[in-house]
């Protein structure tokens, strides 16, 4: 059994919204660190019509719950309007909730209680390095880190199934979208942009809709947690700078299936986007998990020199790069980013096999980088 990184030590005080992607282990988590709270699971029929039918019942079962008791409601989504009797709960018994689902959207579209700010909210991921004994980023850049997919050899499959699952459980259940087939073709078109710059005109040429439509449907990605806006970083008064965001499918498996790439060797240009993405992939979990969520940039100037990531107010450059033995060419745009800001760290991640060091910049093998970043020591 794997022993997940995030412990949601705000439970132990607090009411949480848990949110993240369908298969991250949220539930699974749950039972582990949980196992003796009532549990609510609204994707069970039975939960999900006694409670539709009379919502307070809730209120009926948990008012003479001893005060500070731990209760879970999962997929809470599913019924919004529990959540007038979760207040009620909260404030009148002091009693204590989880409340997981995929992402707060439908509860925002409705209008519903959303708790007047008294509940936490936590945002899970897929797997991260650290949680895996004997980690492979070979299996990782070609599999993605949701568990069941990190976890067997071929992922191929259960990629796919995903992918179907993810539209009809998020887009079309939810009615988000009128026309279906329009957000296929959007989702692999997005694909295709995950870590390059994001312009809203090219990817609606692709996909046959309007920049507006485009751009709503991204909303939705992010919204749902299928995906992540980095923006650029823009502090500077020495050069020009682009400001256009880029985007991430929230895991490299993901995006390899909507791009049709599998069976990624090193040396390939495909294994090099699909390292980049496991390592952003990784940072963007940090820091979520340690409340830096807003701590991520990316940096490129107009004349196209650029790093991968910026961590903090320039605290960290960070260029990312799937090579065994990373050359001075590739260290241009790092070298760049350190004379504007003379106090920053400049790592280039590498599969290289030592860590080394050229001038200011350190060369840090991937997995030391990733061990370095879950210890804390990078920032």
């Amino acid at each position: 059994m794997i022993e997940r990184y995030f412990k949601m030590q705000d439970a132990e005080n607090e009411s949480v919204f848990f949110f993240g992607a369908r298969q991250t282990g949220k539930t699974t988590l749950l039972k582990q660190l949980f196992p003796h709270a009532r549990y609510y699971d609204l994707l069970k029929s039975e939960e999900f019509e006694r409670l539709s039918r009379r919502p307070q019942l809730l209120r009926e079962e948990l008012q003479d719950f001893p005060e500070n008791e731990l209760v879970i409601i999962d997929e809470i989504q599913k019924l919004p309007l529990l959540l007038d009797e979760v207040h009620w709960l909260m404030t009148n018994k002091n009693i204590r909730f989880v409340l997981t689902g995929s992402s707060a959207r439908k509860l925002r579209r409705g209008g519903v209680n959303l708790l007047g700010g008294r509940a936490l909210v936590n945002n899970f991921y897929p797997l991260v390095s650290t949680e895996i004994d004997d980690f492979s980023i070979d299996r990782a850049v070609n599999n993605g880190m949701l568990p069941r997919h990190y976890l067997v050899s071929d992922a191929s499959k259960r990629l796919g199934g995903y992918v179907g699952l993810y539209l009809q459980t998020e887009i079309m259940e939810e009615a988000v979208v009128r026309n279906l087939p329009s957000f296929n073709r959007f989702l692999e078109a997005a694909a295709l942009t995950s870590g390059e710059i994001l312009v809203y005109s090219n990817v609606a040429a692709d996909c046959g809709v309007s920049s507006v439509t485009v751009k709503s449907y991204f909303e939705i990605l992010v919204d749902t947690l299928f995906g992540y806006i980095v923006p650029s970083y823009t502090k500077t008064v020495k050069r020009r700078l682009v400001q256009s965001p880029k985007f991430y499918l929230f895991d490299v498996g993901v995006a390899n299936h909507l791009m049709h790439r599998s069976h990624l060797r090193q040396g390939s240009p495909e294994y090099g986007h699909a390292f980049e993405h496991l390592i952003m992939q990784e940072i963007i979990a940090y820091l979520g998990y340690h409340g830096h969520s807003g701590e991520l940039a990316y940096w490129r100037t107009k004349n196209g020199i650029e790093i991968d990531a910026v961590l903090g107010d320039a605290d960290v450059g960070l260029e990312i790069k799937s090579s065994t033995e990373v050359k001075d060419s590739q260290l241009k745009g790092l070298r760049s980013f350190g004379e504007d800001y003379q106090h920053a760290r400049l790592i280039a991640v590498s599969n290289d096999m030592y860590r080394r060091r050229k001038d200011r910049v350190e060369i840090i093998p991937v997995k030391e980088f990733l061990a370095d970043l879950w210890a804390g020591k990078i920032i």
